[in-house]
C-alpha cells in the first residue's frame, strides 16, 4: 500500500469525525465557493469547481449549501472574500508538510499555523523549502478486474496504474483527469477515491515512536479552520497504521 493510499485512509476515517463537527462541510464548501470566483460558476468549463462540487458531493453535502457556495463565489449573493496561500514545514522525523490555506484573515492563520507547528515538534519553514518534493496530478483508486482498468486508463492517457491493498491507483496528469476517471469509473466495480492532489515525489519511512507524533501534528493542523488541505509524504509501516487506526 503507498504512502498516498495510506494518508487517503487516514484522511478518509477523520473525515468522518469532521463531519461530525461540522468542519469537513464548512471546508469543502468555502472550495466550491473559490473555486466558482477564480473560475465561473459553471462546471462544464471550470474543472476545479467541478472537482470541489464532486467531492462536497461525495462528502453528502446538502446540493443547497453547494448551490449557495456557487453563488457567493460569483457574487450573485454576498459572500467572504477567501484568501489561497500555501505554508510549507517539517514535522517529526523529517516528514514535508505542504498546506494549502484559504482565509479571510491571513494574520490569524499564520498564528495558528506557526503556534500549531511549534506545540506538536514541527517547524515551519520558507517558501519554496518542501514545494518541489509534491506535484499535482490526477488520483484514483478503483476495484475491478485489472485487465480491464489498466487497457483503459491506458487508452484514455493515465501515467500509471499500480496495484494497491487489493485496488488500483490510477496517475495521471492534472489536464487528462476528468478524461481518466471517467474511463476507468466505467470498467471499475468501485471508484473508492477520485480527486486532484499533490503526491509526494518521494517518501520518508516512520518508525512506531515517530508515527504518533506526525499523525497528531497533522491532525491539529487539519483541525484548523483555515487550513484546506494538508499534503504530508511520510510512509508509515501497515502494522504501525493498522495499531494506530484501531
Amino acid at each position: 500500500m503507498s504512502g498516498h493510499s495510506k494518508w487517503s485512509t487516514i484522511k478518509h476515517k477523520k473525515g468522518a469525525k469532521d463531519a461530525q463537527r461540522g468542519k469537513l462541510f464548512a471546508k469543502l464548501v468555502k472550495a466550491v465557493e473559490v473555486a466558482a470566483r477564480e473560475g465561473g460558476g459553471d462546471p462544464a468549463g471550470n474543472t476545479t469547481l467541478a472537482n470541489a462540487i464532486e467531492k462536497a458531493k461525495a462528502a453528502s453535502v446538502p446540493n443547497d449549501n453547494i448551490d449557495r457556495a456557487i453563488k457567493r463565489g460569483t457574487g450573485e449573493v454576498e459572500g467572504v472574500d477567501y484568501e489561497q496561500f500555501w505554508y510549507e514545514g517539517y514535522g517529526p522525523g523529517g516528514v514535508a508538510l505542504f498546506l494549502q490555506i484559504l482565509t479571510d484573515n491571513r494574520n490569524r492563520a499564520a498564528s495558528d499555523v506557526r503556534s500549531t507547528f511549534s506545540r506538536n515538534g514541527g517547524n515551519l519553514g520558507e517558501p519554496g523549502s518542501v514545494s518541489y518534493l509534491f506535484e499535482q496530478k490526477g488520483y484514483i483508486v478503483v476495484r475491478g478486474d485489472e485487465d480491464d482498468i489498466l487497457l483503459a486508463a491506458l487508452d484514455a492517457g493515465a501515467e500509471d496504474v499500480r496495484p494497491t491493498d487489493g485496488a488500483f491507483e490510477v496517475i495521471s496528469e492534472t489536464g487528462l483527469f476528468t478524461a481518466v476517471r471517467d474511463a476507468v469509473a466505467a470498467v471499475a466495480t468501485e471508484v473508492e477515491s477520485a480527486e486532484v492532489t499533490h503526491l509526494p515525489k518521494s517518501v520518508v519511512p516512520v518508525d512506531r515512536a515517530t508515527a504518533p507524533k506526525i499523525l497528531r501534528l497533522v491532525d491539529a493542523l487539519e483541525d484548523l479552520d483555515d487550513v484546506q488541505e494538508v499534503y504530508a509524504n511520510f510512509d508509515i509501516p501497515d502494522d504501525v497504521l493498522a495499531d494506530l487506526m484501531a
